[in-house]
């Protein structure tokens, strides 16, 4: 499996439009491949000293953190499944900034191997 990580910072003010815009791009992705989409909102999520999940986004006082993956069976496929929601036409308006509920420029991401599967 191959797995894409995502770190968001969300204005508060903004969880119930987040959460609306990331329905609909769970289900363009799940249609596309995708074997699972989550979403996550901080519930126990501190600042730590040195590093953390708020550190790393560089949360401010008015916002929270969405932890997301999505699940592919390789990284080819993900390669795949990804150009098809790009292209998709019902997530256009999401892909961009004005789009976006939240500051896309303090996003992390990245693709991650899976080296344990219990």
């Amino acid at each position: 499996m191959y797995i894409d990580g995502f770190i968001v910072p969300l204005p508060k003010k903004n969880v119930a439009a987040y959460r609306s815009l990331s329905r609909k791009a769970g289900k363009v992705w799940r249609e596309h491949g995708a074997l699972d989409y989550r979403e996550c909102i901080a519930d126990d999520v501190k600042v730590g000293k040195l590093t953390s999940f708020p550190r790393s986004v560089k949360m401010k006082p008015n916002e929270t953190v969405v932890f997301a993956y999505i699940v592919y069976k390789s990284r080819k496929d993900r390669d795949r499944v990804n150009a098809l929601v790009m292209k998709d036409p019902r997530l256009a308006k999401m892909m961009t900034p004005k789009g976006m509920p939240f500051d896309g420029k303090r996003m992390i991401y990245g693709g991650f191997k899976t080296i344990v599967s219990v």
